[in-house]
């Protein structure tokens, strides 16, 4: 089954949601090991600065968006670890998911509409196409 799962999270409700299949995978295997990872985005750190204040201040922003994602691991006494790391979420996660031996990748679909998904595309889409291991993409 899966052992080592790589779950992508930023906070959203599908990110919530694909925790919740997350949390329902590792589960079904005594000792499988969840990787959370959180990719800060260049340009939106930038922003949260300028808008949030304190580097401090942001960084307990960014905890605050995945805290109940870490809560339903904790709950479930499923063994994680978080990685947040700067980037572009669809290339980090994809080196990410190719450069370690993780059995599955769980994400959420973003819901994007039809013109910002024309031009800027979807992360979920551009990892999917990216990635050697299986995705499981949650709506």
């Amino acid at each position: 089954m899966y052992k080592k799962i790589l779950m992508a999270a930023d906070g959203s409700d599908n990110s919530l949601r694909a925790a919740k299949e997350a949390v329902k995978l590792a589960s079904l295997s005594k000792g499988s090991e969840v990787t959370i990872v959180y990719v800060i985005d260049h340009n939106e750190a930038q922003s949260e600065e300028i808008h949030r204040g304190t580097s401090m201040e942001v960084e307990i922003a960014r905890q605050k968006k995945i805290e109940p994602i870490i809560d339903m691991f904790e709950s479930e006494e499923i063994f994680y670890k978080k990685e947040m790391i700067y980037g572009i979420p669809s290339h980090v996660i994809s080196e990410y998911a190719n450069d370690r031996n993780f059995d599955i990748l769980i994400m959420g679909k973003r819901g994007l509409n039809p013109m910002q998904e024309m031009v800027l595309g979807s992360v979920s889409r551009s990892v999917l196409n990216k990635v050697d291991i299986p995705v499981l993409i949650v709506k």
